[in-house]
């Protein structure tokens, strides 16, 4: 398992894609990513409510499932951080004991507002944030686990604010600061004002046809990228055209005749199936139990 902190210790950018279930969390493991990034707005469209009627319990489940079948670092997104520094007590204990390496708090209103989704942004004051960053930092138990004192004040008020925002969540005890941005001179001018580790956003198409390569922005003090949602783009597409396909008697142009099996067979690999098979091949009086007994129409008698 790395170690997330080590790893932003060091001088690369490290690239956290989506994940939002123990499948997604293997997949990017097997791709060679070193964290992942369980989104709440991902979270929110997987389960058709938006991440403003999301709860804590419900990421911390996610974030469980995802820890016992994956061992690379969690960063969770916990937006405004479910309440006010009362309750940080509770977000934070809550995500050491599901083994998240970082939490995300930003600084929009609570309750959260759908609205956020399609950039009507609000900002909390930013001495009610600092309370939130300096109470999350003094109950942390895990001196492993980072900070990220996030700010989305660029889109609401200006890159000035944004960074006048970032310089006191710094200040107040955040281990890494990420101030939303996507566009490369906004992304240059955090980069050269405020501390590394910072973190970003990904480029919606990823770094291939971006002007900043990951070398760049590592040399700007940029340490963690996090994909918020390209990956779930993609499982909705695919799943969508799938359905569409079987409705309509067509086979998917994405898997090809045969190519369920043959992904079903993948799938069965990521699951670790043979593993499975294997323990349960070598248990006492395996063979002995013979094959499950057919199906009966008789009634059952109850205890």
């Amino acid at each position: 398992m790395f170690n997330l902190k080590s790893l932003i210790a060091g001088r690369e950018l490290i690239i956290a894609p989506l994940a939002l279930n123990p499948l997604m969390a293997r997949l990017a493991e097997s791709a060679g990513f070193k964290a992942v990034y369980l989104g709440g707005a991902a979270i929110g469209w997987l389960k058709c409510v938006t991440e403003a009627n999301l709860t804590l319990p419900e990421l911390i489940d996610v974030a469980v499932d995802m820890r016992g079948a994956c061992k690379l670092p969690i960063i969770l997104d916990a937006g405004g951080g479910f309440g006010d520094p009362v309750h940080l007590h509770r977000t934070i204990s809550l995500t050491e004991a599901a083994g998240c390496s970082a939490i995300e708090i930003e600084d929009q209103p609570l309750p959260r507002r759908v609205s956020a989704l399609v950039g009507e942004d609000g900002l909390i004051p930013l001495d009610l944030m600092v309370a939130k960053i300096k109470e999350a930092v003094a109950v942390r138990n895990d001196p492993n686990l980072i900070i990220i004192g996030r700010t989305n004040a660029l889109g609401v008020a200006g890159l000035d604010e944004a960074l006048r925002r970032g310089e006191a969540l710094r200040r107040a005890g955040a281990d890494m600061l990420f101030v939303t941005a996507r566009e490369t001179e906004d992304l240059r001018a955090i980069g050269e004002r405020l501390p590394p580790p910072l973190v970003m956003y990904t480029p919606r198409d990823g770094f291939s046809s971006n002007e900043l390569k990951p070398r760049d922005l590592a040399l700007l003090g940029y340490r963690l990228a996090v994909s918020s949602g390209s990956a779930f783009a993609a499982m909705y597409k695919a799943l969508r055209q799938s359905y569409q396909c079987l409705a309509a008697h067509e086979i998917d142009p994405f898997l090809g005749p045969g190519g369920a099996d043959a992904e079903m067979q993948e799938a069965m690999r990521t699951t670790d199936l043979d593993l499975l098979l294997a323990v349960e091949r070598r248990t006492p009086g395996y063979e002995s139990r013979g094959p499950a007994p057919a199906a009966t129409t008789e009634p059952q008698a109850k205890d």
